[in-house]
């Protein structure tokens, strides 16, 4: 399994907006919707395309298109913040919801809802989470994806600790991971540090 950091001077510069604890939730949820964009659009570089052809005023050009187009799974609460941006590059592909919060006495994901289609068929899948701490929610959500016959996962996320792409790996899903950034490490309490606080918070205010 991969995890690749997206390095891009712009990307950083909405990163710092969304870490920062004075960017009130308005504010945040911009930043959070163009830096996923950038996310988004870097991780679908390795979807599969063909060559085909369109036809110009003035004279057949090749173009390219996607061979089959992904499924879209954000993970809420948090992860509603992320799926305009897919969805506006993706605007053709399906989207499926699992609900999971965390449990903040035993750190372990709660479930509460799935609309994942049941035969994903073997398509890709792109996840959008905006935070990997533990990585208990995203093994979760990866195996009920791979349940419902998922091809290739795809993991996008806002930030990631080192210990949540430990946990991830040791599952052994066909994925990778694209982030803005891997953090220092989690507290006692499980959110990562430096971080951003609560992403579902920032978003939407307290539960």
């Amino acid at each position: 399994m991969q995890t690749h950091v997206v390095d891009h001077p712009l990307a950083a510069e909405r990163l710092a907006r969304i870490r920062d604890a004075s960017t009130p939730s308005p504010a945040f949820r911009q930043a959070l919707r163009e830096l996923s964009t950038f996310l988004v659009y870097e991780a679908t570089r390795s979807l599969e395309s063909e060559v085909t052809t369109v036809r110009t005023p003035l004279a057949d050009a090749p173009a390219r298109q996607l061979v089959r187009q992904p499924i879209i799974v954000p993970v809420l609460r948090a992860g509603l913040g992320m799926l305009g941006p897919a969805q506006d590059l993706l605007p053709d592909a399906p989207v499926g919801f699992i609900g999971v919060r965390r449990n903040e006495e035993t750190l372990l994901p709660d479930a509460y809802m799935s609309t994942i289609p049941p035969d994903l068929d073997g398509a890709p899948v792109i996840v959008l989470d905006p935070m990997l701490a533990t990585g208990g929610s995203l093994v979760y959500t990866c195996e009920q994806i791979v349940e419902h016959h998922s091809g290739r996962m795809i993991v996008v996320c806002v930030l990631a600790a080192p210990e949540g792409i430990e946990h991830f790996a040791a599952a052994g899903f066909d994925a990778e991971i694209y982030t803005a950034s891997v953090d220092e490490r989690l507290n006692e309490v499980g959110f990562i540090v430096p971080g951003l606080g609560d992403a579902g918070d920032r978003q939407f205010g307290a539960q």
